[in-house]
């Protein structure tokens, strides 16, 4: 009889491993860093052996590269018959969109509801990845991604730009007064860790060049490997992060989020809608993409600066 498998924690530890690090695997799967640390270690705790090295990047051991292309090619297996097994009785297959989990959870899952009120009869399954879409063999048909835009050989459309600015939560500014840039200097400063993708990210240090000001040297700072991470931890109050406009503005406009200074700030990233040439001209597509322009067009304008303290 073959053991009780911890399917959850193989689960966690094959995305650790896929993604080289806690924190990317934390924002795929949706839950926190320790979350996934305490997962891996119960796995290695129940084998007997170590499947990470700790130092640095979060790098398999022999043992856990072995297990880690055996989970991912079992799992990947099951997801291809359940795939198979849903679709089988659907006159339509589900439109594979695929795109960052950061952007998911903070701009496509409070909109989605409104394709499918639109289109019913057009499932969608949302794949969240960092990694670029392989469009034959990950089941994708559309993509959403982050950067300058340049994807050789595929059809690319804009679908939003990106604008920069400080944000926090309204309680934060209550305590200490953030009206000037060097009032940095008394607050912690959030920094995520998955914005430097390349080119010129849209760091701290790129918002502060562009503006032609001086970043001081803030008290504290905190590093997220997710970037829904940092906006929580800005609306928690842990400090003041940099807001990156599409994962934000449903937070601004709510009053979770506020932003101290009027500056805004064009990033060098965008959000692109990136698929096969010959897969622009689907109908199914056609309609995903223009729903998707459409609540660009209607997402809350955002806010003006508040300066509070």
């Amino acid at each position: 009889m073959k053991a009780n498998l911890p399917f959850g924690p193989l689960r966690t530890f094959e995305s650790v491993a896929r993604l080289r690090g806690f924190g990317r695997a934390a924002e795929e799967l949706g839950v926190t860093q320790s979350a996934v640390s305490q997962q891996v270690k119960a796995l290695e705790e129940w084998l007997g052996c170590q499947l990470i090295t700790r130092a640095g990047r979060a790098t398999p051991t022999d043992a856990g590269a072995d297990l880690a292309a055996a989970v991912a090619a079992g799992f990947g297996r099951v997801a291809s018959l359940c795939h198979d097994l849903r679709n089988a009785h659907s006159t339509a297959p589900a439109i594979g969109l695929s795109c960052l989990p950061g952007f998911a959870v903070n701009w496509l899952f409070p909109r989605l509801i409104h394709f499918d009120q639109r289109h019913p009869d057009i499932p969608v399954s949302i794949l969240t990845t960092d990694a670029m879409a392989n469009f034959t063999d990950d089941d994708v048909d559309l993509a959403i991604r982050y950067g300058v835009g340049s994807y050789a050989g595929l059809h690319v459309e804009k679908l939003m730009a990106e604008r920069l600015f400080p944000v926090c939560a309204p309680g934060l500014l209550d305590r200490l007064p953030l009206n000037v840039v060097a009032d940095l200097a008394r607050h912690t400063l959030l920094y995520d860790d998955l914005a430097d993708i390349g080119g010129t990210p849209p760091t701290w240090e790129y918002w502060a060049r562009e503006l032609g000001v001086t970043l001081p040297r803030p008290a504290r700072t905190r590093r997220f490997g997710q970037s829904n991470m940092v906006v929580q931890a800005a609306i928690s109050g842990f400090g003041v992060a940099l807001g990156r406009e599409p994962l934000v503005v449903d937070a601004l406009a709510d009053g979770r989020l506020v932003r101290p200074f009027a500056d805004l700030v064009p990033s060098q990233f965008a959000y692109w809608l990136v698929c096969p040439t010959e897969a622009a001209r689907s109908p199914r597509l056609a309609a995903i993409c223009a729903w998707l322009h459409d609540e660009v067009a209607r997402q809350p304008p955002i806010t003006p600066a508040s300066r509070v303290g």
